[in-house]
């Protein structure tokens, strides 16, 4: 008895599994799984870029909320009526004493 040519002798069962008819009948699989590595691929650089981007708007945001509290600071010092009226001195204003005249008609 002799071992027939199309199936795979017992020694060897792979040798049959990975041949060239087989790799082309799967063809359109192994294309399949590259287009998914790809994506996948894609998306981790995507996803990485995104978290940089993130990252750098946040380290923004910290440095804008800091500018405006001291502006906001600086501008709650500068109202306050002795800085006013500190400021309005070299302009020959001063805080009137007299109280307001009321016009009738």
């Amino acid at each position: 008895m002799s071992v027939p040519e199309n199936k795979t002798s017992p020694k060897n069962p792979l040798k049959g599994l990975f041949s060239y008819e087989w790799i082309l009948k799967n063809i359109t699989f192994f294309l399949f799984l590259s287009v998914l590595a790809v994506l996948y691929i894609a998306n981790g650089h995507m996803s990485d870029r995104t978290i940089r981007r993130i990252n750098s708007i946040n380290a923004e945001l910290k440095e804008l909320q800091y500018v405006y509290k001291t502006l906001k600071s600086e501008v709650m010092y500068k109202s306050e009526e002795a800085q006013i009226v500190k400021a309005a001195e070299p302009l020959g204003l001063k805080v009137s004493k007299d109280m307001p005249v009321r016009i009738d008609q």
